[in-house]
């Protein structure tokens, strides 16, 4: 039943949301270039690497010797302002139609954090990844990583279509409401660095 939903739901979403997609993709194109969407590799369903694609949020600046900026000093206002929407998560529909990713789910996040997991943590893989979870209503970036993979694994325990659901409204409520929105890019930003075992 939940795949079913997947892809009614993504697809309809793809539909309906077509023009929004559109014109999102026109403003990035002329405001941070091409390419207009962000793609990474990223674990999926028992940690199977999958290319998860987004819009970009970051300019293309380096510094004297051709290194890239850090995050931080690439990411704009525009591309903040697409992330406090979660407009950059739009194309990530296409991902849950094809299989890789579920409307619902604990967040994908880098593969290098695999190993970087204890036991527990690692059950978040247990499931697809989703483009929102219980965690991002639940405090989104305003909460540390221990707190986000405990709300991950309670997802894992107690999935249900009633609960996806549940999530998905509360997404939008929050979205519109720009609740657990407004965060410091630095702690957004931070990376996983593990845990005591």
């Amino acid at each position: 039943m939940k795949r079913l939903f997947d892809i009614i739901a993504s697809s309809l979403a793809l539909i309906l949301l077509s023009p929004v997609i559109a014109i999102t993709a026109y403003f990035i194109h002329k405001k941070l270039g091409s390419p207009v969407l962000f793609r990474q590799v990223r674990p999926g369903l028992k940690g199977k690497p999958f290319e998860m694609i987004k819009f970009r949020t970051m300019k293309d600046a380096v510094d004297k010797n051709g290194h890239s900026l850090p995050d931080s000093e690439r990411l704009t206002p525009f591309g903040m302002k697409l992330r406090s929407t979660s407009l950059d998560e739009l194309p990530g529909l296409w991902n849950v139609l094809k299989g890789d990713m579920s409307l619902v789910g604990p967040r994908p996040l880098l593969m290098q954090y695999l190993p970087l997991y204890n036991q527990d943590q690692s059950r978040r893989h247990d499931v697809r990844p989703g483009v929102t979870g219980w965690a991002q209503i639940n405090g989104r970036n305003a909460i540390g990583w221990n707190e986000k993979f405990k709300f991950d694994v309670w997802y894992v325990d107690n999935q249900s279509l009633l609960l996806d659901i549940k999530i998905l409204y509360l997404t939008v409520f929050k979205i519109f409401k720009k609740e657990n929105v407004e965060h410091d890019v630095a702690e957004e930003l931070a990376r996983f660095k593990g845990t005591d075992l």
